[in-house]
């Protein structure tokens, strides 16, 4: 409908322009004395009006196409509109939220690493068993109490967690049994060198085995794995802020005690509750 209205338009203005030509023509030819002279000129508004209906029958062929356009717009909004009504329907069955996958690989990662830390962690706990129980097969009978391999009493997630968040700060499962490996090495070195004769020792330590001997003969030690302050040179526990927190946090679950004998701290080695 609008298109044949602008049609109409356009055939009204094409001959409204014609009669106006029409009437320049004759008016041309009046004022003329000489009807030849004037036919360059006719001419010249001929060839203009021809490219003026050129571009009018342009401009109608145009029109005529945007006006076929219009059914197949009309579908294509009505498609559209039926496809959001479906989607809105759907919409209502779908859930509120996806979860992330970025979240949810990463979640699946942290998983698998921690089965893997506890996986080793076990097997490092029955390998350092085995060991101590082969190691204090191996030691004369008479040998008892200090003279067997230090023990190993890690603590577990569950110990680990009951603390406050405070005290835990940021330590880990990992550091913390990592700093009783230390604590164990510290202790079976200072055993060897109360027990070595000193012609085995060099000269640098037979100082330190003195001082350990005397130590060794308190009650609070006597017949106890121990190690001193000063001992704690890593590679995990270090006399440090790290180191500190590690200690309080063993000494609050059960594993270690300390006591001050003459200058030096002493820290010794207990069974857990």
């Amino acid at each position: 409908m609008e298109g044949n209205q602008a049609g109409s338009s356009l055939d009204s203005l094409i001959s409204s322009f014609n009669r106006r030509v029409s009437e320049l023509q004759e008016l041309v030819i009046a004022r003329n004395m000489y009807p030849a002279s004037s036919v360059p000129d006719l001419t010249a508004i001929d060839a203009a009006l021809s490219s003026m209906e050129l571009q009018v029958q342009s401009i109608k062929d145009r029109l005529r196409e945007e006006t076929e356009a219009i059914p197949k717009a009309k579908k294509l909004i009505e498609a559209s509109l039926k496809q959001q009504e479906k989607l809105q329907k759907m919409s209502v069955y779908a859930p509120s939220h996806f979860p992330d996958k970025t979240t949810m690989l990463n979640s699946d990662i942290n998983r698998c690493l921690l089965q893997e830390n506890l996986k080793k962690h076990e097997q490092s706990f029955a390998l350092r068993s085995l060991r101590s129980e082969e190691e204090a097969s191996a030691l004369p009978k008479e040998k008892k109490g200090r003279g067997s391999s230090p023990p190993l009493w890690y603590i577990t997630v569950d110990e680990l967690n009951s603390l406050s968040s405070y005290m835990r700060g940021r330590l880990t499962l990992e550091k913390v049994n990592a700093a009783i490996n230390d604590m164990a090495s510290y202790a079976e070195a200072n055993a060897h060198l109360i027990s070595a004769p000193k012609q085995k020792l060099a000269e640098n330590l037979w100082e330190k085995a003195l001082k350990l001997r005397d130590i060794v003969t308190m009650g609070a030690v006597k017949g106890k794995h121990f190690f001193l302050e000063t001992d704690m040179k890593g590679p995990m526990l270090k006399l440090d802020n790290t180191g500190k927190a590690i200690l309080t946090v063993l000494r609050h679950l059960g594993r270690v005690t300390e006591t001050r004998i003459g200058q030096n701290r002493v820290i010794i080695l207990i069974k857990p509750n």
